[in-house]
């Protein structure tokens, strides 16, 4: 059985370096034996992919791209963990994802875009990954980002840091 750090690298997955905050919060803390992170940006490199709302229409950020900015918010939420963990191989569970979409009016398709970090989690941690999830329409994201995802971890017992 690989290690979680195993099955990234399986994946060609490389974890970014942990989001500098855009205000007076830290990007994850422990509590107890949960690691609970602050909502996760899509930056690549310290900068958004893109900016806007989703939707079907010109001048929209296509769903299919908002997903793709929702598994760069799982991949920045890992290493959110992975910074106050110490390694992932120290996480027991993923227990919750919370995911915001920049939504048009006329748009739906939230869990979709969610979707994102949710198959990325299920790639790398396999049945610890399945989780319980929301995905919520808001008219408007910090720094008008498209998607903003934030993460609960359950820890193994005896995990420190």
């Amino acid at each position: 059985m690989s290690t979680y750090e195993q099955r990234l690298s399986e994946l060609g997955i490389t974890l970014p370096e942990i989001a500098a905050p855009v205000a007076a919060y830290v990007p994850a803390l422990r509590v107890g034996d949960f690691v609970y992170t602050s909502g996760q940006l899509p930056f690549v490199s310290g900068a958004l992919p893109a900016t806007g709302k989703v939707g079907d229409g010109h001048g929209l950020v296509p769903a299919s791209d908002a997903q793709e900015y929702a598994r760069l918010c799982a991949l920045n939420g890992l290493a959110a963990a992975k910074g106050v963990l110490g390694s992932l191989e120290a996480i027991e569970r993923v227990v919750k994802v919370t995911g915001f979409v920049a939504s048009d009016p006329s748009f739906t398709g939230q869990p979709g875009v969610i979707n994102g970090a949710s198959n990325v989690l299920g790639e790398i941690f396999g049945e610890v990954g399945v989780h319980a999830r929301s995905a919520v329409g808001v008219a408007v994201l910090p720094l008008d980002a498209p998607v903003e995802v934030e993460f609960v971890f359950a820890v193994k017992p005896g995990a420190s840091r």
